[in-house]
This record gives structure tokens, sequence and C-alpha cells, in this order.
């Protein structure tokens, strides 16, 4: 969100909301760097030039108006970064050691380099003192100073290498120089890795006689106890940033066990999503402050909640590592999150209430008739089937996604509090609606699989039909992945689990294209693990029969030849195609024909049309999630809240 390295309007509006929100403690930049030679390659902020004090100036302010405490992580990349980027400098290390994740190979570090990036530190720090901040917080982990102590990463025979001391050595000057320049009235943290979680690494004991050497500097304030290397995109998305794929605080009894050992304040944060295990966390003593980042993008006013003694109303994070995905605070199914400008967190109640029809109950459908809800209207939700959730139904029959449910869990609950009208085993028509009589029509019947252009599709069965059991795997499955979405793949898990022999063809380049880099990672480890034939950059042409088993013709989009893969059983995905029939018939009988103002829709106030074909209407008509186009949750949770948080 920052606006060329400075932590602008956009960038502060995300952690004021946050402080709105009850938050105790924000801590802002990630990887903020304070050298000319770290590369903002995430990107993030740049306090290594004093034009940051102004917007460090006015951030601090208006965090600390709403009560909440701020602080700046800042860092030097060191090889964690790429050389083309910026001021076009070779990335620095403190030995030439290749790192996989951004493909970089760094140049050593000299003693002029060493003086120079201390010195970096110190005036990096002072610029956030002087715009007001609380503290700083520098990090380890694969970033420069953790590579000085990691064995795995320092190979130097100088001063600066070798023995625990040695290896030490840049990281407490870098502390010293920092308490130096900013006195002792300001935080100064150290965000460490307590186990690299690989043999060449730093194990937990070799982590704790490094902590203990920085404790007994006296330089710094706090630990923030982390675990996992990050110089991989497994690691990262793994062990350093663990989705739903990895149980909940899976290394809670890490920060633990380091914390019994050490005497300065811990604190600790990974997928900490829940309320009960934070509060269990700071009750027993295993850490002193709970980090909820992800919970936070989920629901800014999580603690506001708490306060208010509605918990059980907090939005969930479940897990999906969208956020990562995107290199900015976004949620899968809060959408306002980054872009509190536009879209709101807090939904008011409007001055005139209206009657508004929702017809579909998928994630697009139920958000709709949140925020319709919480506007106070009098909402009727028609479901064709007998529970609401649509595609997330089948999304959550993956062996890892189970939280995906999460999503529709929430939002049913929060109609039942706001008395949102729910009816399921509904097949709504035209006349149906009308006779609700409604001011708003909205069509969120989502999609259904859309592959019959393909020739012998009759022969082809749908991702949908294994994940709902319509139909069950047969004894050896091709499965044709079309999107790049999660269907085929969570559909050739559970055939896997079924006993089914798999064999996996896509049209991307790539496992799992469509998905963020962490989700990525998760299906590849599960395709390596179950020995999955995967075969990349083919289309499918054409189904038939042979014999007993079905045979499915592709061709190369890299070299235009034909060949043929003969299965039991052909499971595809190529999205939806809009089940939008009620839409169409609604439209002759609409004010505005449908048609939703496009700029409106961007800007937040979708239903606001300036297009009106039938002014003898009482009714607005509007399409929003895959019954509009063929896309994700966010998005259809995204058209939702754009439309309705001001009709």
């Amino acid at each position: 969100l920052g606006d060329n390295g400075m932590p602008a309007q956009r960038y502060q509006d995300y952690h004021v909301e946050k402080a709105r929100g009850g938050i105790g403690l924000t801590m802002f930049g990630g990887s903020s760097n304070v050298s000319i030679d770290s590369p903002n390659v995430m990107p993030q902020l740049n306090v290594g030039v004093d034009g940051v004090v102004p917007y460090l100036q006015q951030f601090s302010e208006r965090v600390h108006a709403e009560g909440a405490a701020i602080m700046c992580q800042i860092t030097h990349l060191g090889r964690r970064g790429e050389f083309d980027q910026d001021a076009y400098l070779p990335t620095v290390a403190p030995s030439v050691v290749r790192e996989t994740l951004h493909r970089s190979i760094p140049r050593e570090m000299d003693d002029h380099d060493i003086a120079r990036i201390i010195a970096d530190f110190a005036r990096a720090a002072m610029r956030c003192k002087e715009g007001g901040l609380d503290g700083i917080e520098c990090l380890s982990g694969a970033h420069l100073i953790g590579q000085f102590l990691s064995p795995a990463q320092n190979f130097r025979t100088d001063t600066y290498g070798g023995s625990l001391e040695n290896r030490c050595r840049f990281g407490l000057e870098v502390f010293e120089a920092i308490r130096k320049a900013v006195g002792d009235d300001f935080l100064v943290g150290f965000r460490f890795i307590v186990d690299e979680g690989y043999k060449e690494g730093l194990d937990l004991e070799q982590s704790l006689k490094i902590a203990q050497v920085f404790q007994a500097a006296g330089h710094i304030d706090f630990f923030n106890a982390i675990y996992g290397r990050m110089d991989t995109y497994a690691a990262l998305a793994i062990d350093n940033m663990p989705g739903m794929a990895s149980p909940d605080a899976p290394w809670l009894s890490k920060a633990a066990a380091f914390k019994a050992e050490i005497k300065l304040p811990v604190f600790h944060a990974a997928r900490i999503s829940d309320v009960a295990t934070a509060r269990y966390a700071i009750a027993e003593g295993l850490i002193d402050l709970v980090g909820m980042t992800r919970a936070h993008i989920a629901d800014p006013y999580l603690v506001a909640k708490i306060a208010a003694g509605e918990e059980d109303r907090i939005r969930p994070c479940v897990g999906t590592t969208h956020c990562m995905g995107h290199m900015r605070p976004t949620c899968i199914h809060n959408p306002a999150s980054g872009h509190e400008a536009v879209l709101r967190q807090v939904i008011e109640p409007a001055d005139t209430k209206r009657t508004v029809v929702i017809v579909g109950a998928g994630p697009a459908g139920l958000e709709a008739a949140r925020v319709c809800g919480e506007r106070g209207h009098q909402v009727t939700v028609l479901e064709a089937a007998p529970k609401a959730g649509g595609q997330i139904l089948l999304a959550a029959r993956a062996s890892w996604r189970k939280n995906m449910i999460g999503i529709v869990d929430w939002r049913v609950s929060e109609l039942d509090r706001l008395g949102v009208d729910i009816r399921y085993n509904t097949y709504a028509d035209d006349n149906q609606v009308a006779a609700l009589a409604p001011d708003l029509v909205i069509i969120a019947t989502g999609g259904v699989p859309n592959f019959e252009h393909i020739p012998g599709h009759e022969l082809i069965t749908s991702s949908w039909n294994i994940l709902d059991g319509t139909v069950k795997p047969e004894s050896y499955v091709l499965v044709v992945d079309g999107t790049g979405r999660h269907a085929a793949l969570s559909a050739a898990d559970f055939c896997h689990l079924n006993g089914s022999a798999l064999r996996l063809v896509t049209i991307d380049s790539t496992l799992a294209a469509e998905q963020t880099y962490a989700e990525q990672v998760i299906w590849r480890k599960w395709a390596r693990q179950i020995n999955l034939p995967v075969q990349t950059e083919e289309l499918l042409m054409n189904v038939r029969r042979q014999g007993n088993r079905l045979a499915a013709t592709f061709r190369s989009e890299l070299t235009n030849q034909e060949s043929e893969i003969a299965a039991s059983q052909i499971v595809f995905d190529s999205g939806t195609y809009p089940a939008d029939e009620l839409f169409h018939d609604l439209r002759q009988r609409s004010s505005n024909d449908g048609v939703t103002n496009l700029q409106n829709w961007v800007a937040g106030h979708g239903t606001q049309t300036d297009k009106v074909t039938n002014p003898d209407s009482t009714f607005e008509l509007h399409r929003i999630g895959d019954a509009l186009s063929s896309r994700n949750i966010h998005a259809a949770v995204n058209d939702a809240l754009r439309l309705c948080q001001t009709c």
C-alpha cells in the first residue's frame, strides 16, 4: 500500500482502522529498508531517506489519536532481494550464498559495507523516532542480521564469522548504534527466529545462546519470536506464515520454550487467528504479547468486539493466505481491508429503509444480505439449495481447506442476528420475486460448470459432481484443470483419498497457476507426496469413448502437437457459466434494465444508477458474483460490498 516507499494515505488508513477497532499496538513496515542497496522488492517502505519523516509524523498522530501505539519494522534485506530493482545495485550479504526465493547471488560485504549499513540502521531508527513512533523492530530471519547469525549463510573467516560470538557481532553493533541514536525512551525490539527448522541452520538451543548474548548487551527491549527460514517459497508459506494447511498456532510451543529461558518480554505471531488461542497463550504465560496480523486483516474491530462482549461476531481469519498473494493486506472475505477510503468496515444504517430481495446464498448473496441487513433494510434471501454456501460447500471438501466453511458460517450467524429472512429450497422465478414487492433485487445465483463447448462433453464429469458426492471416483481418473484455481485440484485430492490412481493435465504452465504462492506451495507439495503425474500447457480438445474407457485429446500450447490420454473417468474444471436466466427474465420488469453504473460501483456506490429504462418499475436490478462472471470468493464478496454499502 506504500506510495513510492512512503506510508501515504491508503497505507495509513489501513492501520488507523485497526487502531479505531481497539488494537493495542500496530506494527507496520514488514521490510522497511534502511539502505540504498536493500532493494524494495516486496514492495515496502523506505526509511533510509529523510523524506519519510513527515509521513511518519502524520501517521503516528493519526494512530495515537485512536488510542493505539505504533512501531515500524526496519531492516536490511541483504541477499533477500533482486539486483534489478530501484538503484540497480548488487545485493550484499556476509557470504556469497545464493538465495532461492529471489534468486539473488550477493556480493560479500567488506568492512566499509558493514560500517555503512550499521550507520544506516541508526539513522533509520532515528527517523522513526523523529516521526513520533513508539519504537522499532529489527528483523533477523532471512534478513541481513539473520544472515550473519546463521551458520548456513555466514562462511566468513574474519571477526564477523565463524564462532557464535563473531556471528553475533554485526547484529550487536547494529543495536548498539541504534540505542545510541534513539536513547532509552524508545522501544527497540528484535524479530528473532528461534529455530530455522533445517539441520544446517540454527536450532532452538543455538538460538537461545544467541538471544542471551543480545539480551546481556542491554540494547533491546523485547524479542519477537518466530519459527522457520524464509529463503524459499515453501519455507515462507509452510513454516514462517502458515495457512489453513497447518494447525492453529503451530509454533506457539517453540515460542514458549524460548520465553522460558529469556528474561525480556517475548512477542509471537504465527497463525494465532482466534481469540481463544490468544487468550490461552497470555493466560498461561507462554508469551507476553500476541500478534494477530491476519486476524485483524479479516476483522480490524476484533478487540472492540471483545470489549463489547461480542466475541462471537468476530469475522474469522480462515487461513486461505489470500493476503499473501497480493503483497497487500487484503482478505478473501473482507474486501474493505486495504481499501478503507472506498469500502467500509462498519456499515451505517440507511436513512430510507428498502425492501431487498436477493436470489442466491453463496458468498456474494450472503454478503449482500449482510450489508443490506446492517443498513436496516427488510431483506429476503431466496436459495434453491437446502443450505447456504454455494461453491464454498465444495471448496471445503478438500482435505486441507475445511476452514473455508467459516466464510459461510460467520455470515449465516450475522444474518440470523440481523433478522434476515432466508428461504431455502426455493427455486425462484420472476413472478415470485415480483410478488415480494422489492425496491432492490440482487441476483447472486452463481454459475454452472462450463464445458459444453467441448466435443464429447456428455462423457465428462465435473469437479463439482466429484466434490459433492453425486459421482463416485473411478479406478483411474484423469483430472483436467482449465482454470488454475482450486476446483480441479480439490477434486483430484478427493479422488486420491478415495483410492483412485490419478493423472493431472493443466492448460497453464504450472500447477495451481491462479492461486497465491502459498497455496501453490501446498498443492505442489501434495502432488510431490503422492507422486502425481502432471502435464502442463495442454488444451483439452475433445473426449470420446475408447472401448470401456474414455480418451481425451489434447493440443500442446508449446508445439501444437496433439496427444491422447485414456482413463476410466475424466474430471474437468473450466470455471463456470453464469446461471443468469432469472436475471434476464427480470430485466424488462426492472427500472434500470439490470445495468449497474461501473464508475459508481467501483467507487462503492453501486446502486446509484443514472439509467432508467422503465419509469413504471418499482425495483432496481443488479447481479453479482459468478452470476456476472466466473471469478473467485473475494471477487464475489467485493461485488456485494461495493454494491450494497450505500444502498
